[in-house]
């Protein structure tokens, strides 16, 4: 009898954090409900775009994670990780539909790091 690798379908880590080249398909989306706050999908995003909410959820102690989501490029890691690691609190959302629930946030085609910015107005 084979033993089944239940990790098998989980990405690896990272070697090193990337850069956004082009508008992403879908855009990564965190149901703050769901999210446990346990970061397990910090460490598996190429691009380094998921942190900590430092704002409380209300009178819960669980502070979830949030995506910045200009510098997300739909690589869907982070939902798998989620899926397969802990709970189903981060869903893939297609570009259109993700334009249409958020009009407020921008995607663009590229990003500009903050330390960018900051070189930039030194």
């Amino acid at each position: 009898m084979r033993k089944y690798d239940h990790y098998k379908t989980v990405p690896n880590l990272p070697f090193e954090i990337g850069n956004k080249t082009r508008k992403p398909k879908s855009i990564a989306v965190v149901d703050t409900g769901n999210c446990t706050g346990c970061q397990v999908c910090i460490p598996f995003c190429p691009v380094d775009c998921i942190e900590v909410d430092d704002y409380q959820n209300g009178n819960s102690p669980i502070n979830p994670v949030v995506i910045r989501y200009d510098e997300c490029i739909g690589c869907s890691i982070c939902a798998r990780v989620c899926t397969k690691l802990t709970w189903d609190a981060i869903h893939m959302l297609p570009i259109s539909e993700f334009e249409e629930q958020f009009p407020e946030v921008e995607i663009n085609n590229t990003f500009t790091k903050e330390e960018e910015i900051t070189e930039i107005i030194i």
